[in-house]
């Protein structure tokens, strides 16, 4: 899968929503500049735990957005993995498989 293009082409289907329904989208993006804000936890902790989640979750598009954020905010390969291998152990075979989708996206994102 070719990750950046996958999420530009989620990226604009979102924004075409967000003309029908803004109200929603702008309370959405509100809600995680909240859940996002620096506070007992840093920023890159809460994107391991929202990767986590879309892994569990096996949300395509939320995989891709949360291992850009990593990416941004300075994570390694190393603590991705680390991530990635809680992940799995966690929700077994089908968050393997999407915990190697996560892997590629990061090294896609990273490049």
């Amino acid at each position: 899968m070719d990750w950046k293009a996958f999420i530009a082409e989620t990226e604009g289907n979102i924004n075409h929503l967000a003309k029908d329904i803004p109200t929603t989208l702008k309370g959405f993006g509100q809600m995680g500049v909240a859940a996002k804000s620096e506070g007992a936890l840093s920023e890159k902790t809460k994107e391991f735990i929202a990767l986590g989640i879309a892994i569990a979750t096996r949300c395509d598009s939320c995989i891709g957005f949360h291992t850009r954020s990593l990416v941004k905010l300075g994570a390694t390969m190393d603590e991705l993995n680390e991530a990635l291998a809680m992940a799995s152990y966690m929700g077994g075979g089908p968050s393997i498989a999407y915990s190697a989708k996560a892997r590629e996206a990061f090294e896609q994102f990273s490049a």
